[in-house]
């Protein structure tokens, strides 16, 4: 996996020795979202439709990205949609009108392998969002280890769990 940091945006790359359409679904179907992802999810692929994680069972209030939407989506290409950071930074970063957003781009390597790129950008260049930076880094390291798992073993690892 490459990672790389700037001001403002996490990139994090990952090759998965799966065919690009499999690790499609497992973007944007909910039920394969929730196999690797979170253990509720809300996906409806198309434009504007809802792109919501909701990582703590049964509860809608905490720790989830309600309310997010897909703001782009090119078939086994490329999948966007806004984001909100965890509950410790909700009143950094979960303002409806500011949101972060997430670009997530497949490409095929071979006919059993794909290279997925996330970009999560909008990160804001302040001492207030340093914190946020580092805790999306490691979480997005861990939700593309979790993806491969998944698709690659049949064991995804659910992120950010209590």
């Amino acid at each position: 996996m490459t990672t790389v940091t700037n001001d403002k945006a996490i990139i994090k790359e990952i090759t998965i020795n799966v065919p690009l359409q499999l690790v499609w679904y497992a973007w944007t179907i909910s039920d394969r979202v929730a196999e690797w992802f979170a253990p509720e999810t809300v996906v409806e692929a198309k434009i504007g439709g809802a792109y919501e994680l909701y990582f703590v069972p049964g509860n809608r209030e905490g720790m989830n990205t309600n309310g997010c939407k897909i703001t782009k989506l090119i078939n086994e290409k490329e999948l966007h949609f806004t984001w909100k950071g965890p509950d410790q930074f909700a009143t950094l970063m979960n303002d409806e009108n500011e949101l972060t957003t997430v670009k997530v781009c497949f490409a095929t390597i071979d006919s059993d392998s794909t290279k997925v790129i996330v970009e999560h950008v909008g990160f804001k260049d302040s001492e207030d969002w340093t914190e946020a930076l580092n805790w999306h880094q490691m979480a997005w390291s861990g939700v593309l280890d979790s993806l491969k798992s998944a698709l690659e073993k049949g064991e995804g690892n659910l992120c950010c769990q209590p």
